[in-house]
């Protein structure tokens, strides 16, 4: 019953606006920000194309994301369906390679924070300010999916607000001045169109986006079934898209420089949204959209540490973790020793990225390369539950083979486009999850809890308070 928590699941007390907040505020109604001149010189110009490029990708993800949450309404999003879908190693995976990606983006998060209030009060450290936010987000988690939820939506109000404010100010000063770029150069390009660029680009942008998936962690957290997540999910997509391509297009008319220049000098493609609105509106909105950034930056991590949780604990709920990982905090409903798991890996990360000069690089490097992974086997779960066992009966052809191929195409483009490093992360983390399978012998081999609710035959996590 809603607001019930019980031995084998998390409290009912989520609705479709709760699962939004946290699905908007995990990608950031600003993301492109932080990206954009480097989205801008390797694209040639084309940013806001790249978007709508990495919308469509997306959208393949997300519409395979709402075909399994309905199969499996569970905690542990990709790691339960592939598991439904393909088997108990498989799921075993998926639900590794997301963990990478689930544990380091709130740490770029973390830092970006730390960055902005560093930049905004210098005397402190910006490691000491991204140790500051860690605290204060995952005593926010403990506290309750809902009490987080109340305040992540009034933080989230605040970021698109200042959003709606960039906007005006964009439009009023292209009114009156003109645009710096040509009107149609981001989607075609200043310089010239290539394609190969703009996938190159697709596989940066993409990083915005990580963040609509965690809906689906908290799909035992809902009130009112599965069809609410599905909803949510497929919302966040096309609300963080339509955001992300008029800012960023609004910023690339705005531009004065070319992405050749930008390209050019890697130096300035940090700044280079920046430097476009100082250089178009004023200072005073720089400083609006910088302090925006630093407490949103915040509370998408925050988002990020939540679904970080869901996922350890659904792991440890089906004996792939340790154990005492899969308990639930008896006053607050929330899988206490998961999150503070989570959120100490995430602290030494942020921690130590931000205490070096080149940090950021490392981390956002590799962040998005676990998703990717993970969203390919979503789409093979689709495939593997619908088509080849046909659990449901007679598949529908379109939604459960068209789709995952075509999106499994595209991220297999995008893995391929990604950074050397990126890749050998991935590979290595890849290897590590292996040699744990191997460890741990394929434990309760092949279904993979297939035939059962998705919550896996073993016992039910203990309640701290027990």
């Amino acid at each position: 019953m809603p607001g019930s928590s019980t031995e084998h699941g998390l409290r009912r007390t989520l609705g479709f606006r709760d699962l939004v907040v946290y699905g908007l505020l995990f990608i950031a109604p600003m993301a492109p920000v932080g990206v954009f001149g480097t989205l801008d010189a390797k694209s040639g110009g084309a940013v806001a194309l790249v978007y709508v490029v990495a919308t469509v990708v997306m959208a393949f993800t997300a519409f395979s994301y709402a075909q399994m949450v309905r199969v499996a309404p569970k905690a542990g999003s990709v790691f339960t369906y592939a598991r439904k879908g393909l088997g108990e190693v498989p799921g075993f995976i998926a639900g590794w390679m997301a963990m990478l990606d689930y544990l380091l983006i709130p740490a770029v998060a973390y830092l970006f924070s730390g960055i902005a209030m560093n930049a905004l009060v210098p005397e402190v450290s910006r490691w000491v300010w991204t140790a500051i936010a860690v605290v204060a987000t995952t005593a926010l988690n403990l506290w309750g999916v809902r009490a987080a939820a109340r305040v992540g939506f009034a933080v989230l109000a605040l970021e698109i607000a200042v959003l709606l404010v960039f906007v005006v100010s964009a439009v009023v000063v292209l009114v009156r001045d003109g645009a710096q770029r040509g009107w149609l150069t981001p989607l075609t390009g200043d310089s010239g169109f290539s394609t190969t660029a703009v996938i190159g680009a697709v596989s940066v942008a993409v990083l915005s986006y990580l963040g609509f998936d965690a809906i689906a962690s908290f799909a035992e957290e809902v009130t009112g079934g599965s069809a609410k997540v599905a909803r949510a999910v497929l919302f966040c997509l096309v609300m963080a898209g339509a955001l992300f391509v008029v800012q960023s297009y609004l910023a690339a008319v705005l531009e004065p420089v070319s992405s050749a220049e930008l390209a050019a000098d890697p130096a300035a493609q940090g700044s280079a949204f920046y430097d476009a609105v100082d250089a178009s509106v004023g200072t005073w909105l720089h400083d609006l959209v910088a302090a925006s950034k630093a407490v949103g930056a915040a509370f998408a991590a925050l988002a990020g540490q939540a679904a970080a949780g869901r996922l350890v604990f659904a792991m440890a709920r089906e004996r792939r973790l340790p154990s005492f990982l899969a308990r639930i905090d008896a006053k607050s409903g929330v899988p206490r020793a998961a999150l503070l798991c989570a959120a100490v890996i995430t602290l030494v990360a942020a921690v130590w990225a931000a205490r070096r000069d080149d940090g950021l690089d490392h981390l956002v490097s590799v962040v998005n390369i676990g998703a990717l992974t993970a969203f390919v086997l979503l789409h093979a779960s689709v495939v593997g539950w619908f088509v080849v066992r046909r659990m449901e009966g007679a598949p529908s052809w379109w939604r459960h083979l068209v789709v995952p191929v075509l999106g499994t195409a595209a991220l297999v483009a995008v893995i391929v486009e990604a950074t050397a490093s990126a890749q050998v992360v991935g590979v290595c983390w890849l290897a590590v999850g292996l040699l744990v399978v191997a460890v741990q012998g394929g434990r309760r081999g092949g279904s993979g809890g297939a035939d059962d609710d998705g919550a896996g035959t073993g016992p039910g996590p203990v309640r701290s308070g027990a």
